[in-house]
């Protein structure tokens, strides 16, 4: 009888532990160890260690005068598709997409997977620095591998798979990087040809969402012009006439809609700093000897800011508004989370776009080795938390998203998986799966159009 009371004690007193330790470790956990309703991502601001603008944004509470308001005159036609499962697209989440990958089996050889080690512009830096060109398919110009391998972009199946994975993060318009017909990067191959079955990969996959919804309009695709050899005010003219006369009535042809109606094409001008303002305004203002206001070919022009006399230059040059693209928080003055309040603050002031860019985080090191310094480590998620919550806290009009495919400076959310050669081991997205960053996505996309909801009210 003893012995039976004494094992009864024991397992009383081990239950009694186990109760009071599962109790403390309930205490342990903040409300914000989930994922907060209000302001996803606020509490991790800390954790990257570089100033940025904290301000919550409140449900309930109005505007007070001194909060940044969305630019006037504008207002994005945020059109919901049913994406399957996953819940709704929204058309003021832009993603920057890429094109510019080729295989063997595709192209006859690989396209960017084999890009160069650039070498440092200072001869004594470069010296200390390995010089080459990466082996795929097991040595790729990038800190990740894809879970897809090292693809080729002409691939069908590739894009379709693409499509897909933008759909799941909710993203609703892909931003096509371009260059004229014949013209390329330094390390690619003209791709101008690819446009049409980008088009309608993105119409095609819509398409599919539209007819269990019953909805008639697809817009998705946009276009991020890039800098090429004698880009300047007349060619970019040009070019924007080829672009609309060629692809302006495809289904997936996006356009943004302001707040009197109008609905017109929207480009990214990549690097628009390299052309000066006085040459800009002839095509971009009312009065210029080249002016494309309020002709078949107006549009929304967006250019990119870098330094903080860029916003001027931008005012002058007659543009509808500005971006940031770069992803490594710092690295420029646009791309500085702690300016992104001041900047929206003068876009608002000047009937302009701001469109702060935001990505997971950056690392080029597997092409740029000298160039360590502008790294920002992803945190399993808390770099990318950090900048989608700095975006919402200006309350922009759209937000992009740099970038879905851009391998070269690690600022991809495309799925990536792990990878072990004998030479290189790459950085994966462990512990969590290949889809985390589109899921954090989607995340973000679907809170910012709720805040959003609020501030237009």
């Amino acid at each position: 009888m003893a012995r039976l009371r004494r094992k009864a004690c024991i397992a009383l007193f081990l239950f009694t532990l186990f109760i009071f330790g599962t109790m403390m470790g309930l205490r342990t956990l903040k409300p914000s160890d989930g994922f907060s309703d209000l302001a996803p991502g606020l509490e991790l601001l800390p954790m990257i260690g570089r100033k940025v603008d904290q301000r919550s944004v409140s449900r309930d509470a109005p505007a007070t005068p001194g909060q940044s308001q969305p630019a006037a005159g504008s207002n994005t036609k945020v059109v919901l598709l049913n994406s399957g499962p996953e819940g709704t697209i929204f058309y003021d989440v832009h993603i920057f997409y890429y094109v510019w990958y080729g295989t063997p089996h595709m192209d006859g050889k690989y396209i960017h997977w084999d890009h160069i080690l650039v070498p440092h512009w200072d001869p004594k830096i470069a010296s200390s620095y390995p010089r080459g060109r990466h082996m795929p398919p097991e040595d790729i110009g990038s800190s990740f591998y894809p879970e897809l391998n090292p693809y080729s972009s002409r691939d069908p199946d590739v894009l379709e798979s693409h499509m897909e994975q933008i759909g799941a993060s909710a993203a609703g318009v892909l931003v096509l990087s371009w260059y004229p017909p014949g013209l390329a990067d330094d390390n690619g191959e003209p791709t101008e040809d690819l446009v049409p079955a980008v088009l309608d990969a993105a119409y095609r996959h819509n398409l599919k969402v539209k007819r269990h919804q019953h909805f008639l309009m697809c817009e998705c695709v946009a276009f991020h012009i890039q800098p090429y050899r004698g880009r300047n005010d007349l060619s970019v003219h040009d070019n924007i006439k080829y672009i609309i006369d060629r692809y302006g009535d495809h289904g997936a042809f996006y356009k943004f809609t302001s707040s009197t109606g109008k609905s017109l094409p929207l480009f990214y001008i990549y690097d628009s700093y390299l052309t000066p303002p006085e040459s800009w305004s002839e095509f971009l203002t009312a009065t210029g000897s080249h002016s494309v206001r309020g002709s078949a070919y107006d549009s929304i022009f967006i250019a990119l800011i870098v330094e903080e006399r860029h916003k001027h230059d931008i005012l002058a040059s007659g543009f509808d508004g500005m971006y940031t693209y770069f992803a490594s928080n710092g690295f420029s003055f646009g791309s500085s989370h702690q300016n992104w309040k001041a900047i929206k603050a003068f876009c608002d002031g000047n009937n302009l776009l701001f469109i702060p860019s935001v990505g997971p985080g950056y690392i080029d090191t597997s092409i740029r080795p000298w160039n360590n310094h502008n790294t920002r480590n992803r945190v399993n998620g808390r770099y990318y938390e950090t900048a989608l919550q700095a975006a919402l806290n200006v309350r922009p009009e759209i937000v992009t998203i740099t970038s879905f495919n851009e391998w070269h400076e690690g600022t991809q959310i495309e799925r990536a998986m792990p990878k072990k050669t004998v030479t290189r081991v790459y950085l994966d997205y462990q512990p969590h799966g290949p889809d985390h960053y589109l899921e954090l996505t989607r995340r973000w996309a679907e809170q910012f159009n709720k805040e959003k909801e609020q501030w237009l009210m």
